[in-house]
């Protein structure tokens, strides 16, 4: 290899750096957002077990239904995240291998470089789609809340 071959090599392994970059912050927004859907699910499980009145018992259900659609969505959108990581590393290794295997990979890297957009592609559609579903559960709550009355003044 020539001093100028090394430098395109690093340069063709370094290219999927930038989508690490950005997978990893996706990956780092889906694990935060999993860990408050988490401990809002846990917070409606307490009062679902003090609520007697079987309206209100139904409200906290669907309200739990929700957090675990959102759940399996993150959930989900986390897997991909990490297969994208994967196919990106990927990438880098593959550049390499075929470099000193006399480009004997042929478009392995193009394709695993793809995977890994395509994977990133649908984590964000899936973050997209949990954001929505956050957004129509704090509107039902704000809907349904409960409204603390003043107690009525005293006689005297």
């Amino acid at each position: 290899m020539t001093p100028s071959t090394d430098h395109t090599v690093l340069t063709a392994m370094l290219a999927p750096a930038f989508f690490l970059t950005a997978t990893a912050s996706l990956l780092l927004s889906a694990n935060n957002r999993l860990a408050r859907i988490i401990d809002r699910a846990r917070t409606l499980l307490r009062e679902l077990s003090d609520v007697e009145e079987e309206s209100e018992r139904s409200l906290l259900e669907k309200r739990i239904a929700l957090q675990r659609q959102r759940s399996l969505i993150i959930l989900r959108a986390g897997q991909l995240l990490y297969g994208a990581i994967s196919c990106f590393v990927g990438t880098s290794l593959a550049v390499a291998v075929d470099t000193f295997t006399g480009h004997r990979l042929g478009s392995v890297p193009t394709w695993l470089a793809a995977v890994g957009v395509v994977a990133m592609l649908a984590a964000s559609l899936l973050l997209a789609r949990e954001s929505t579903l956050a957004v129509t559960a704090i509107n039902e709550e704000m809907d349904h809340r409960k409204v603390k009355r003043k107690a009525p003044p005293a006689a005297g």
